[in-house]
């Protein structure tokens, strides 16, 4: 298994996820979207993963300007303006090779094991 964490430090759901993959020893690597954030290759994948766009963007986030921004930017541009303002997007992400999940949910990650 090759997990991967995508969150930020403050993320109540991002703490719960590694503590969930710390208690069963299984290694992982965390990437604090507010210092690195995925690249297009990453985000695209998790997209794939988890059906689409709308799937991994947070309503509740802080931005939301550039929230109603992405919601009405061509479908061309919006992933663009993503990659630029990750902090719009839900965390954890939590990511597997081709398997990904957005939010904390052990019960996916059980069937991964």
């Amino acid at each position: 298994m090759n997990i991967q964490i995508f969150g930020t430090k403050k993320c109540f759901d991002t703490k719960k996820a590694e503590r969930y993959f710390k208690e069963r020893n299984i290694k992982y690597q965390f990437i604090d979207l507010k210092e690195k954030g995925m690249s297009k290759g990453e985000f695209t994948s998790v997209k794939q993963a988890v059906g689409g766009l709308e799937a991994m963007l947070d309503e509740k986030c802080k931005d939301k300007d550039l929230l109603a921004l992405i919601k009405y930017i061509t479908e061309e541009d919006k992933e663009e303006k993503i990659l630029e303002n990750q902090k719009v997007l839900k965390t954890p992400i939590v990511r597997n090779a081709k398997k990904a999940t957005i939010g904390y949910q052990p019960e996916v990650w059980k069937g991964w094991e």
